[in-house]
Formats: structure tokens, C-alpha cells, sequence
């Protein structure tokens, strides 16, 4: 369906490009994939899988969390969630035509009732610790590989069929800016599977109930409690 595909690199930019203001933090470049992982990373990683669930003015979803192929975006998202980060937040982004697309949300900045809707997409986790926007590098994995890469864009047609996470249907992953390297809070759900997005948005986790919730959702829907329903223990020291 070579048209299908044409409209939605023409939506791109738009519906998934966030205009962020990250400030200097936003254009930091990220060294090497090596240099970029768990090792280095202000936010946690998850070492095997997590289930989380997220009420919502429509319902519950229940979210599985990617540890083993993404351990640093699901990582990340676990720890916010554990923080309420993602309590009171809204939907700001949600699109159904003209074919099923994206319900997106995590703002932080969205919970803010001084904050203009107009304004809902464009903020970050900030970090507590260090009063900056914690951003994590682009994370894809890639069968045969040890290790995923970091704030690499896959696009061949051959890495492209190696990838261990796609967007399916369900499949729940990180909004960013244009710099691979941005994302912070912000994620979406795949409303059918959009191919055209992977290996260049990091996917880490799955809606496995509530599928019927997320087509529910209208945008400006608030998120209204989150939890961890199961997640490995702490490593010990």
C-alpha cells in the first residue's frame, strides 16, 4: 500500500517530532553506543521484565516492560512510574485519522493546571537530583547482538528484520525530538502496526489488557494512578 506508507512519513514530523524545549541538555551528543547504555545513565535499568498498570479516566492498562531488549527505556519508564511522574498527566496527542496512529501522553509538565494545553508535549522528567531534563538515548536491539545500540537510527532493510521489538499493535514505546537522544518522559501506544517507525523510536514494552481502554482514549484523558504490579527485586549490595 505504497500510499499508506507515503501519508505517514508526510505525519512524521509532526505527530512524533515533539517540539521540546531542552535547552543545551536537548543537543548533547552522545559519545559512541558503548559509552551511551546502562553504565552511563542517570536513569535505572530493568534487569528482565515488569508489569505495570496505568488507570485512566476510560480504564486500565496493564503494560508489560521489556527489561531483557530494552533495558534502559523500560528501565526508565519503571522508575518514573514508581515516582508518579505519570499520576495527573494527560493524553495530549491522540490520532485515529486518517487511519489509527498513535495515543500519546507522559508529559510531566501536563499535570500542571498552570501549564496552557497548547504547551502539553513540550516537557520533561526533571530530574530532582540535579534540576536538569533527564534524557536517555535512543535504545534498539537487534537480534545476535550482546548488547542493544544507543542513539543509532536503524533504517536498512536487512537490520530492519533483525530488530527484537517492533511496533506492533499494542506495542508501547518513547516519544522524543528530533535528536535521537531526547527522550525523556513522553510515550505513545501503537494503534496498528506502523513499521515506518521502527528501529527509529525505541519500543519497550506491550499493552497486554486494555487494549479496549487505549481505543477508548480521547485526547485530553488524564492518567489518573499508576503502579507496579510485579518487577525483579533490587540487586543486592
Amino acid at each position: 500500500m505504497p500510499s499508506l506508507t507515503l501519508r505517514w512519513s508526510a505525519l512524521l514530523p509532526a505527530l512524533l517530532s515533539l517540539t521540546l524545549s531542552l535547552g543545551a541538555a536537548g543537543c548533547a551528543q552522545i559519545p559512541s553506543s558503548a559509552e551511551s547504555g546502562c553504565s552511563s545513565s542517570a536513569a535505572p535499568c530493568l534487569d528482565g521484565q515488569a508489569l505495570v498498570e496505568l488507570d485512566t479516566e476510560r480504564g486500565t492498562i496493564r503494560v508489560l516492560l521489556r527489561g531483557e531488549e530494552a533495558p534502559l527505556t523500560a528501565g526508565n519508564f519503571l522508575d518514573l512510574v514508581q515516582r508518579g511522574v505519570y499520576d495527573g498527566t494527560v493524553f495530549h496527542r491522540v490520532v485515529r485519522d486518517p487511519a489509527p496512529f498513535v495515543v500519546q501522553g507522559g508529559d510531566p509538565a501536563s499535570k500542571d493546571p498552570s501549564v496552557p494545553p497548547e504547551r502539553y508535549g513540550t516537557g520533561s522528567f526533571i530530574d530532582p537530583d540535579t534540576a536538569q531534563p533527564r534524557l536517555i538515548p535512543l535504545e534498539v536491539s537487534l537480534e545476535g547482538e550482546e548488547q542493544p545500540r544507543y542513539g543509532e537510527i536503524v533504517a536498512g532493510a536487512d537490520q530492519a528484520r533483525q530488530l527484537r521489538l517492533t511496533h506492533e499493535r499494542g506495542a508501547v514505546a518513547m516519544a522524543r525530538s528530533q535528536d535521537p537522544n531526547s527522550a525523556s518522559a513522553q510515550f505513545y501506544v501503537a494503534l496498528q502496526p506502523l513499521p515506518e517507525l521502527d528501529g527509529r523510536y525505541a519500543v519497550f514494552g506491550e499493552v497486554v489488557e486494555g487494549m479496549d481502554v487505549v481505543d477508548a482514549i480521547q485526547q485530553g484523558d488524564r492518567i489518573t494512578a499508576t503502579r507496579v504490579i510485579e518487577a525483579p527485586a533490587p540487586a543486592a549490595d
